[in-house]
């Protein structure tokens, strides 16, 4: 699998398995991150998020995307807590459902998770064994 196979997992799934951890425990949720063309995955918080104090607490976390396929990608990175407006503004232009939770990017409750690819693993219903591949 190489690197335009696994940004058409992410893009065609359009949302993933987002988690975290709080204590020892791992929490799951769906998330819409979106995958700028630098590689980095964008994603929008409600303020009240559980999400934030436990990326605060430990920043490692984990995306899964499955295709229709059954295609799946993995992405581990380090999320970072951002105020960039012009990162928020993106996510909310590209992530439509946003329109529902926040009025635009410069609503205060609307908070910016910039996650750091670390790595991403692939990996087809055909394949034997997962890819590591390079978004960079």
């Amino acid at each position: 699998m190489n690197k335009e196979e696994a940004i058409d997992i992410v893009r065609d799934a359009g949302f993933g398995f987002f988690a975290t951890i709080e204590g020892n425990k791992p929490h799951v949720r769906p998330m819409m991150p979106y995958l700028t063309e630098d590689g980095e995955l964008l994603l929008a918080l409600l303020g009240r998020s559980r999400t934030i104090p436990q990326i605060k607490a430990n920043p490692n976390v984990e995306i899964c995307f499955v295709d229709r396929k059954m295609w799946y990608c993995r992405v581990t990175g380090t999320a970072v807590m951002s105020n960039d407006l012009a990162k928020k503004t993106t996510v909310f232009e590209n992530v439509p459902m946003l329109r529902q939770y926040f009025a635009g990017p410069e609503d205060a409750n609307y908070h910016l998770v910039i996650i750091e690819i670390n790595a991403v693993e692939a990996m087809t219903p055909h394949s034997r064994t997962p890819e590591q591949i390079s978004l960079a």
